[in-house]
């Protein structure tokens, strides 16, 4: 089993599995997730289980993914969770902006403490960068709010490299989050080798696009929710990754493992991914993520997947 791991440059230690929760209360992500009990076993399961990372945001649910795990809170130590969230979204009339400016975030820091019951919040990101705000004024705000102990850490979610190295002029960054996975590998380019020099933790959603690799789909399968626009889910392109999928499968099966524990593990072998959060509808999902935590691919494996999504 791999044992904890530090995120960027802070004292702060996870398990490297942690939980993705926008199916936690998301229920304008995932509209057929209304059962919020369920979703607050999903969180328990992950912290029983030793994965103590647990990944929300002010958009999952506008709020209600926070305020479910802060009612999960109530029953564990604070210490036992390592809580992460995001802000950036702003409702101005019946519009969607993004704010990045110091005021927004400090007062959006403050009303995610209020829905998580807690008086701190392990690891804040800036969600999404808006268009005006200079990056490194935001995260200096972060500074400020870390330096009188309301957040932990700092990170960036959705930056583009630009964006990510302005937001870190002063060092302050400890964890970067953007889409990566077998099937959009672009943040190996730049953004990877770029946090890995700098020590910033590289945390990479949609690990598993949206279980496409996980193996959970056939050319039979269709989709009515946020799958049903992504590209890799669309016409021929779909079929092709389904062969992938396929190859992958064969490789689980050689170490009697899932296709979504192999990829997962795989990720591990990326410069500064430390951390995988994949997402779950169910509790026997996040207890079998931990899985990818424990496996250790063979070099020829590693070799082997990177020629396969290459």
């Amino acid at each position: 089993m791999r044992e904890q791991v530090k995120l960027g440059q802070s004292d702060i230690r996870v398990f490297p599995v942690g939980l993705g929760t926008n199916a936690v209360g998301g229920h304008n992500i995932y509209p057929d997730m209304l059962d919020e009990e369920q979703g607050k076993h999903m969180v328990r399961a992950s912290l029983d289980e030793g994965m103590n990372m647990l990944d929300t945001a002010y958009m999952y649910g506008f709020g209600r993914s926070e305020e479910l795990i802060g009612d999960v809170m109530t029953e564990y130590k604070r210490e036992d969770a390592v809580l992460a969230t995001k802000a950036a979204h702003e409702f101005v009339g019946g519009d969607v902006i993004m704010n990045n400016r110091p005021t927004f975030l400090k007062q959006q820091v403050e009303k995610s403490l209020r829905r998580l019951q807690t008086d701190y919040i392990d690891l804040f990101y800036i969600h999404y960068p808006d268009n005006d705000t200079p990056k490194y004024e935001a995260v200096g705000v972060l500074k400020e709010l870390r330096d009188e102990g309301k957040i932990r850490s700092i990170g960036v979610s959705n930056f583009s490299l630009d964006e990510l190295k302005e937001a870190n002029q002063d060092g302050y960054v400890d964890v970067v989050q953007a889409e990566y996975n077998l099937l959009n590998r672009e943040a190996e380019d730049a953004m990877i080798p770029y946090t890995a020099e700098k020590g910033i933790t590289f945390i990479p959603y949609f690990p598993l696009e949206s279980g496409l690799l996980a193996g959970k789909y056939d050319t039979s399968s269709t989709f009515t929710d946020i799958r049903a626009n992504k590209p890799s889910f669309q016409g021929k392109v779909f079929k092709e990754n389904l062969k992938k999928v396929d190859k992958l499968r064969e490789i689980a099966n050689d170490y009697g493992e899932e296709v979504a524990h192999i990829v997962l593990a795989w990720y591990f072998s990326r410069p500064s991914l430390d951390v995988v959060i994949p997402g779950a509808k169910r509790t026997s999902q996040v207890i079998d993520n931990k899985r990818a935590g424990e496996i250790q691919l063979t070099p020829e494996t590693i070799n082997t997947i990177d020629r396969l999504f290459s």
